[in-house]
């Protein structure tokens, strides 16, 4: 198993966030975890990326336990995030933020085969391409959040989450950032990805967890999901 969490708890401050949480992903996979506002799903994220140090509980990664390492630390095995709030730099130009993702190191390994760079970016993300000299600010939301997948990219993650994608974005944006997920993963970067929009995903993700009040309730295949009315009724509709 790639990305294993094992009853894994994490508070803040007395707030007891993640009660207990069990969660599996393979290599080349793209799960979802879907939930409400509020129940837990960024935690999990921030909790595998070390941000929030598990209290309890078990965070492994291709068989080796994490939990207890910095972010950057768990970034130089392989894993890259990408925040709900997209982080652009608005001064620099979408080169320049580009070039901020690359690691120490990043230019050596972006000569092999399969690692990313800007090149490959542009290469497989044309429209970035088309806006390499605009700066931050000038992008639209759904181009920020291209460019905040793709910056996270140059570091070259095994393992990328990605933190509610399509939030805010219109129609027709969602569905162009779904297909660059999709892209990312069949490129060979295993994928979790935090999602609260079931229709955006329910084609692409392999396997799907619902989160409420920090344990999940669910766990199957897009099958299981759409037969499971009572559970998408209970925990996934307004």
């Amino acid at each position: 198993m790639f990305l294993e969490l094992l009853d894994v708890h994490s508070y803040y401050d007395k707030s007891h966030i993640l009660q207990g949480v069990d969660l599996r992903l393979q290599q080349g996979e793209m799960i979802c975890l879907l939930g409400r506002n509020g129940v837990g799903k960024t935690t999990t994220l921030k909790s595998v990326m070390g941000m929030v140090k598990p209290a309890q509980g078990r965070i492994l990664l291709e068989g080796r336990d994490i939990v207890g390492l910095l972010p950057y630390q768990i970034a130089r095995l392989g894993v890259g995030i990408v925040p709900e709030d997209r982080r652009i730099f608005p001064s620099l130009s979408v080169h320049e933020n580009l070039l901020i993702g690359i690691k120490a190191g990043g230019a050596q390994k972006a000569a092999a085969a399969g690692f990313w760079d800007p090149d490959r970016a542009y290469k497989m993300f044309p429209r970035l391409k088309d806006l390499r000299s605009h700066m931050g600010n000038e992008l639209s939301g759904g181009e920020q959040q291209m460019l905040s997948v793709v910056r996270t990219l140059m570091g070259n993650p095994q393992l990328l989450l990605v933190d509610e994608p399509t939030e805010g974005l219109a129609p027709i944006l969602v569905k162009a950032v779904i297909e660059m997920l999709v892209d990312i993963q069949r490129s060979g970067v295993t994928i979790m990805l935090v999602e609260q929009n079931m229709k955006a995903v329910i084609g692409v993700a392999s396997r799907f967890y619902i989160m409420s009040k920090g344990n999940i309730v669910f766990e199957g295949d897009r099958e299981s999901l759409e037969k499971a009315e009572e559970v998408r009724r209970k925990y996934l509709e307004v």
